[in-house]
Protein backbone atom coordinates (compact mmCIF):
# COMPACT_ATOMS: atom_id res chain seq x y z
CA UNK A 1 0.00 0.00 0.00
CA UNK A 2 1.34 3.50 -0.92
CA UNK A 3 0.83 5.61 1.80
CA UNK A 4 2.70 8.76 0.08
CA UNK A 5 1.40 12.29 0.02
CA UNK A 6 1.20 15.43 -2.46
CA UNK A 7 1.38 17.56 0.51
CA UNK A 8 3.91 20.53 0.93
CA UNK A 9 4.91 22.43 3.68
CA UNK A 10 4.51 26.11 3.38
CA UNK A 11 8.01 26.82 4.12
CA UNK A 12 10.74 24.95 6.16
CA UNK A 13 12.91 27.92 7.17
CA UNK A 14 12.33 28.13 10.97
CA UNK A 15 11.60 31.84 11.02
CA UNK A 16 9.52 31.54 8.01
CA UNK A 17 7.32 29.18 10.14
CA UNK A 18 7.50 31.14 13.24
CA UNK A 19 6.22 34.66 11.20
CA UNK A 20 3.34 32.54 9.34
CA UNK A 21 2.44 31.45 12.41
CA UNK A 22 2.05 34.49 14.33
CA UNK A 23 0.18 36.34 11.00
CA UNK A 24 -2.39 33.28 11.24
CA UNK A 25 -3.11 34.18 15.10
CA UNK A 26 -3.03 37.69 14.61
CA UNK A 27 -5.51 37.06 11.52
CA UNK A 28 -7.58 34.73 13.74
CA UNK A 29 -7.84 36.00 16.84
CA UNK A 30 -9.01 39.54 15.39
CA UNK A 31 -10.01 41.73 17.74
CA UNK A 32 -9.07 41.78 21.44
CA UNK A 33 -8.65 44.06 24.71
CA UNK A 34 -5.24 43.32 24.99
CA UNK A 35 -2.91 46.24 25.21
CA UNK A 36 0.26 46.35 22.88
CA UNK A 37 2.72 45.26 25.67
CA UNK A 38 0.35 42.33 26.26
CA UNK A 39 -0.54 40.96 22.87
CA UNK A 40 2.87 39.71 22.64
CA UNK A 41 2.51 37.53 25.60
CA UNK A 42 -0.94 36.25 24.30
CA UNK A 43 0.56 35.41 21.38
CA UNK A 44 3.05 33.19 22.31
CA UNK A 45 0.76 31.19 24.49
CA UNK A 46 -1.62 30.60 21.68
CA UNK A 47 1.42 29.67 19.76
CA UNK A 48 2.37 27.30 21.99
CA UNK A 49 -1.06 25.29 23.05
CA UNK A 50 -2.93 26.39 19.67
CA UNK A 51 -5.66 27.65 21.79
CA UNK A 52 -7.84 30.53 21.08
CA UNK A 53 -9.96 30.19 23.86
CA UNK A 54 -7.15 29.75 25.99
CA UNK A 55 -5.87 32.81 24.56
CA UNK A 56 -8.66 35.07 25.25
CA UNK A 57 -8.56 33.59 28.98
CA UNK A 58 -5.63 35.40 30.00
CA UNK A 59 -5.87 38.33 32.25
CA UNK A 60 -2.75 40.43 33.06
CA UNK A 61 -2.14 42.80 36.53
CA UNK A 62 -1.68 46.12 35.25
CA UNK A 63 1.80 46.19 35.86
CA UNK A 64 2.85 42.08 35.18
CA UNK A 65 4.63 42.79 31.70
CA UNK A 66 6.31 45.66 33.03
CA UNK A 67 7.28 43.75 36.65
CA UNK A 68 8.63 41.16 34.37
CA UNK A 69 10.62 43.01 32.11
CA UNK A 70 12.33 44.44 34.91
CA UNK A 71 13.17 41.12 37.27
CA UNK A 72 14.26 39.99 33.73
CA UNK A 73 16.35 42.43 33.39
CA UNK A 74 18.04 43.08 36.86
CA UNK A 75 19.09 39.60 37.20
CA UNK A 76 15.92 38.10 39.01
CA UNK A 77 15.78 34.29 40.14
CA UNK A 78 13.24 32.53 38.26
CA UNK A 79 11.67 29.44 40.51
CA UNK A 80 9.69 26.86 38.72
CA UNK A 81 7.20 24.46 40.30
CA UNK A 82 8.36 21.71 38.06
CA UNK A 83 11.30 20.36 35.71
CA UNK A 84 8.61 20.64 32.38
CA UNK A 85 8.51 24.28 33.38
CA UNK A 86 12.72 25.10 33.89
CA UNK A 87 13.55 22.58 30.81
CA UNK A 88 11.61 24.99 28.67
CA UNK A 89 12.84 28.29 29.79
CA UNK A 90 14.96 30.17 27.59
CA UNK A 91 18.23 30.41 29.70
CA UNK A 92 20.69 32.02 27.51
CA UNK A 93 18.24 35.10 27.36
CA UNK A 94 18.27 35.05 31.37
CA UNK A 95 21.82 34.25 32.04
CA UNK A 96 22.46 37.81 29.74
CA UNK A 97 20.92 39.50 32.39
CA UNK A 98 22.52 37.18 35.52
CA UNK A 99 18.96 35.27 36.28
CA UNK A 100 18.89 31.76 36.66
CA UNK A 101 16.09 29.08 36.88
CA UNK A 102 15.45 27.30 39.85
CA UNK A 103 13.21 24.21 40.69
CA UNK A 104 13.11 22.84 43.73
CA UNK A 105 10.52 19.90 44.07
CA UNK A 106 12.93 17.28 43.57
CA UNK A 107 14.97 18.50 46.02
CA UNK A 108 16.08 15.75 49.15
CA UNK A 109 15.62 18.30 52.38
CA UNK A 110 12.16 19.25 50.08
CA UNK A 111 10.68 15.90 50.21
CA UNK A 112 11.54 14.69 53.15
CA UNK A 113 10.01 17.69 54.71
CA UNK A 114 6.71 16.85 52.71
CA UNK A 115 6.78 13.14 53.94
CA UNK A 116 7.02 14.52 57.60
CA UNK A 117 4.13 17.51 57.21
CA UNK A 118 2.27 14.45 54.93
CA UNK A 119 1.14 16.99 52.31
CA UNK A 120 2.92 18.07 48.59
CA UNK A 121 6.42 18.65 47.61
CA UNK A 122 5.00 21.68 45.68
CA UNK A 123 3.90 23.01 48.85
CA UNK A 124 7.23 22.81 50.78
CA UNK A 125 8.95 23.68 47.59
CA UNK A 126 7.45 26.83 47.65
CA UNK A 127 8.52 27.60 51.28
CA UNK A 128 11.97 26.81 50.42
CA UNK A 129 11.84 28.75 47.09
CA UNK A 130 10.39 32.32 48.76
CA UNK A 131 14.03 32.24 51.19
CA UNK A 132 16.02 32.25 48.02
CA UNK A 133 13.71 34.44 45.29
CA UNK A 134 12.98 37.49 47.04
CA UNK A 135 11.54 39.52 44.21
CA UNK A 136 12.07 36.75 41.41
CA UNK A 137 9.12 35.64 39.39
CA UNK A 138 7.39 32.35 39.92
CA UNK A 139 5.94 30.39 37.31
CA UNK A 140 3.85 28.08 38.21
CA UNK A 141 2.74 25.58 35.29
CA UNK A 142 1.40 22.44 36.65
CA UNK A 143 1.21 22.43 40.36
CA UNK A 144 -2.35 24.31 41.80
CA UNK A 145 -1.02 23.55 45.45
CA UNK A 146 1.91 25.47 44.70
CA UNK A 147 0.06 28.43 43.65
CA UNK A 148 -2.14 28.48 46.71
CA UNK A 149 0.65 28.26 49.19
CA UNK A 150 2.61 31.20 47.31
CA UNK A 151 -0.94 33.09 47.13
CA UNK A 152 -0.85 32.41 51.37
CA UNK A 153 2.52 33.20 51.79
CA UNK A 154 2.08 36.66 49.68
CA UNK A 155 -1.11 37.44 52.21
CA UNK A 156 0.72 36.92 54.89
CA UNK A 157 3.74 39.17 54.15
CA UNK A 158 6.14 36.48 53.48
CA UNK A 159 6.62 36.09 50.14
CA UNK A 160 7.41 39.00 47.97
CA UNK A 161 7.25 37.85 44.23
CA UNK A 162 8.40 40.72 41.50
CA UNK A 163 5.67 38.38 39.51
CA UNK A 164 3.40 35.34 39.49
CA UNK A 165 2.76 33.06 36.42
CA UNK A 166 0.14 31.06 37.34
CA UNK A 167 -1.22 28.97 34.69
CA UNK A 168 -1.56 25.34 36.25
CA UNK A 169 -3.69 22.90 34.51
CA UNK A 170 -6.05 20.69 36.01
CA UNK A 171 -9.29 19.70 37.32
CA UNK A 172 -8.41 19.67 41.26
CA UNK A 173 -8.26 23.46 42.81
CA UNK A 174 -6.67 24.18 39.19
CA UNK A 175 -9.39 27.34 38.17
CA UNK A 176 -10.06 27.71 41.72
CA UNK A 177 -5.96 28.83 42.29
CA UNK A 178 -6.07 31.14 39.17
CA UNK A 179 -9.20 32.67 40.46
CA UNK A 180 -7.64 33.43 43.89
CA UNK A 181 -4.30 34.75 42.07
CA UNK A 182 -6.17 37.42 40.20
CA UNK A 183 -7.85 38.88 43.47
CA UNK A 184 -3.85 39.85 44.83
CA UNK A 185 -2.36 43.50 44.50
CA UNK A 186 0.98 42.32 42.59
CA UNK A 187 1.81 41.66 39.51
CA UNK A 188 0.56 38.60 37.71
CA UNK A 189 -0.36 36.56 34.59
CA UNK A 190 -2.59 33.92 35.01
CA UNK A 191 -6.10 32.94 32.71
CA UNK A 192 -9.63 31.81 33.61
CA UNK A 193 -10.77 27.96 33.78
CA UNK A 194 -9.14 24.86 33.93
CA UNK A 195 -6.54 25.36 30.77
CA UNK A 196 -3.33 26.03 31.05
CA UNK A 197 0.01 24.35 31.87
CA UNK A 198 3.68 23.98 32.00
CA UNK A 199 3.92 25.12 27.86
CA UNK A 200 1.90 28.24 28.60
CA UNK A 201 3.84 29.34 31.38
CA UNK A 202 6.95 28.72 29.58
CA UNK A 203 5.75 31.14 26.92
CA UNK A 204 4.60 33.51 28.89
CA UNK A 205 7.82 33.89 30.36
CA UNK A 206 10.05 33.19 27.04
CA UNK A 207 7.90 36.63 25.70
CA UNK A 208 8.85 38.27 28.32
CA UNK A 209 12.51 37.57 28.05
CA UNK A 210 12.75 38.28 24.13
CA UNK A 211 10.91 41.72 25.14
CA UNK A 212 13.78 42.18 28.08
CA UNK A 213 16.38 41.93 25.26
CA UNK A 214 14.64 43.85 22.71
CA UNK A 215 15.31 46.99 25.43
CA UNK A 216 18.73 46.23 24.77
Amino acid sequence: MDFQTQFKPLTVQPQEIEGLSFQMITDELGEHDFTEEQYPVVQRIIHASADFDLGRSVVFHPDAVRAGIQAIRSGKKVVADVQMVQVGISKPRLEKFGGSVHVYISDQDVMEEAKRLNTTRAIVSIRKAIKEADGGIFAIGNAPTALLELIRLVKNGEARPGLVIGMPVGFVSAAESKEELAKLDIPFITNIGRKGGSPVTVAALNALSIMAEKQG
